[in-house]
């Protein structure tokens, strides 16, 4: 009888001397995915000022179930008269098992959570909690709408100020389709039964594109947490796409949302081109009536039911009103619109917002943060914003709180949206990459990472005894996480980076002074870093950054024995608007580096590594 092959039900492509090898590296594979990732943070203050709550949204990947759980981690905050907090977590960990969306109310007295159906027959779920219990549960039917916005771009989700009403953005319901049967197209209203008769397609809509495929039209919704009532925002035309909804200081137009067109594309081309990581796709500020005010309070029959904010810009988003009412602030990423450009250096404007709240006239723009062309060296290289705090103020009621791309890290800005004035705030000696998580009142609660060092949250408070302005004192907070695995500590450990400034070789006098400006490289090493492979990371886009922060999936390469060189090339985000436009048109030539380039590059890399 002859003996199984050696070979033999192992996978195609592996032979019986890599089986230990593969089974160590799946092992620790498992050991990276199992740390937790920090996603979102909430902060409610209460009526002693020396103490505060935490709620910090933690995500942990699940790899044999083949998905992500999501969980909440509660925290008592305790502030003493140095400045210096105390945090004490929970013991355990709340799973959000079904919940698609957690938003806190104004006061934190309420908390929404959202369930949207699983499939095409179940209602969506509005939980409404208050103090110890479950205060309301609202199922909207499918007829209604269909699945909340939970996706970080059209997402919004705001409670008025009172706390009776949310407003959001959900998938507007089915559109009705055409029956037929053997007798032809069936009339609405006839009473042939159905068994046999079919539904038609219906007319081809234009998506979204990529993850925005299966979805229908994003639309806003007004939601009575009282009534349970669900009401449809009317007057808004099937040719916008509404999002980022928020509501306004009282006045007739209550509601201020984004809305995209359907000509989106470049130069208006008459189709909805896919939107995700696009930031060129044409947007504008629109402000509308709640539905459910009264008709005395409604905008009059003169006016319009629907206005138009931003006219004159090409792009606007991320709308935010400041504490007094006084100026709605927001992005814009008119460079990329106008350029064509997917991504590019943002800029931040405003709106003063009209005392008596009538939308009548044209209303000022005015700007906050310009785009910066071609920063000095060590100096602000523009507004690169993927998100704000839904409140991201500071008790002065005109300093907001931001992240941003600065060269290859990511770092937190304080904007004084009255004067314009920029700061950076996390730590200017720093290669670490810094994000906001929530505010405390005028503290900030952060998290910081890099490539060899896993996420670490913060607490950061600005320094009242220092003649420097902007200067910040960040306190490293004890982890509620348990420790990673020893192996994991031991490779992290091991390893470092080091940020490399790479100077053009061949500038050139036709692009220009920002286009001839350094690029930068990541270079990630370990002790043996001389005898090691080296991967280059180069990131898509072509027009995003590849920060300093962590990631799991390079942690997971240099722990397999591989160097890693990670480069921004010129036409990355965080470096300027001048280097940013220098790629179109020329990307064979400057992202395959030139000789000089490649030599200047793997000399500092062997610097860094000794």
């Amino acid at each position: 009888m002859a003996s199984a092959h050696p070979s033999q039900g192992l996978p195609s492509g592996m032979d019986p001397s890599m089986v230990d090898e593969y089974a160590s590296q799946s092992k620790l594979l498992q050991e990276f995915v199992k740390i937790p990732s920090i996603g979102k943070a909430w902060v409610f203050t209460s009526k002693d000022e020396n103490a505060s709550r935490a709620m910090v949204s933690v995500s942990q990947s699940d790899l044999l179930a083949n998905k992500k759980r999501s969980f909440l981690l509660n925290a008592h905050i305790s502030k003493s008269s140095s400045k210096s907090a105390s945090f004490q977590w929970s013991p355990f960990p709340v799973e959000m098992t079904g919940v698609s969306a957690v938003v806190p109310s104004p006061s934190g007295e309420k908390l929404l959570l959202v369930r949207n159906a699983e499939d095409d027959e179940s209602p969506t779920k509005l939980e409404i909690w208050g103090p110890c219990q479950l205060e309301n549960e609202i199922h909207v039917a499918r007829s209604v709408h269909g699945s909340l916005y939970a996706d970080g771009w059209f997402e919004g989700i705001s409670w008025n100020q009172e706390e009776t009403l949310i407003a959001y953005v959900a998938e507007e319901p089915p559109q009705s389709k055409p029956e037929f049967n053997d007798s032809g197209y069936k009339k609405e209203g006839s009473s042939q039964k159905d068994y046999k008769s079919w539904k038609g397609q219906g007319d081809t809509e234009d998506n979204w594109g990529e993850t925005y495929c299966n979805k229908r039209i994003p639309a806003l919704f007004v939601a009575n947490i009282s009534s349970g009532e669900v009401r449809a925002l009317k007057g808004i035309p099937r040719s916008l796409s509404a999002g980022q909804v928020i509501w306004a200081p009282s006045s007739s137009y209550s509601l201020v949302f984004v809305a995209w067109s359907d000509d989106n594309g470049f130069q208006e081309t008459p189709r909805k081109l896919g939107i995700k990581y696009c930031y060129n796709r044409p947007c504008a500020l629109y402000a509308t009536a709640d539905p459910f005010k009264e008709e005395a309070d409604k905008p009059s029959s003169n006016t319009a039911a629907l206005v138009k904010l931003t006219a004159d810009l090409s792009s606007a988003f991320f709308p935010r009103f400041s504490p007094d009412g006084k100026y709605l602030v927001f992005i814009s990423a008119s460079c990329a619109v106008d350029t064509g450009a997917h991504n590019a250096t943002n800029s931040m404007h405003k709106i003063d917002w009209p005392t008596d709240g009538k939308l009548e006239g044209s209303l000022g723009v005015s700007d906050v943060v310009p785009t910066v062309m071609c920063p000095q060296d060590g100096c602000f290289p523009g507004m690169y914003c993927s998100g704000i705090l839904r409140f991201p103020w500071l008790s002065d009621g005109r300093t907001m709180i931001l992240s941003s791309a600065w060269g290859s890290k990511e770092v937190i800005l304080s904007v004084n949206v009255a004067s314009g004035e920029v700061s950076r705030i996390s730590p200017q000696d720093s290669d670490y990459s810094w994000n906001v998580l929530a505010l405390d009142n005028n503290n900030i609660l952060a998290v910081s990472s890099s490539l060899v060092t896993l996420p670490q949250m913060y607490y950061g408070s600005e320094d009242s005894h220092t003649d420097k302005s902007c200067q910040w004192d960040w306190q490293e907070i004890p982890s509620p996480f348990p420790k990673p695995s020893d192996k994991v500590s031991s490779l992290l450990a091991d390893h470092k980076f080091s940020v490399i400034k790479i100077p053009v070789s061949n500038p050139s006098d036709k692009l220009p002074d920002g286009a001839n400006l350094p690029f930068e490289a990541i270079f990630v090493s370990g002790k043996d870093s001389a005898s090691s492979p080296t991967i280059v990371v180069l990131h898509g886009g072509p027009h995003s950054v590849y920060p300093s922060s962590y990631s799991r999936s390079l942690a997971f390469l240099y722990a397999l024995g591989y160097n890693l060189l990670v480069v921004n090339y010129r036409g990355s985000l965080g470096f300027g608007e001048e280097a940013l436009q220098s790629l179109p048109g020329n990307i064979g030539s400057q992202i395959s580096w030139n000789a000089g380039s490649r030599n200047i590059c793997c000399s500092s890399c062997q610097k860094s590594s000794v």
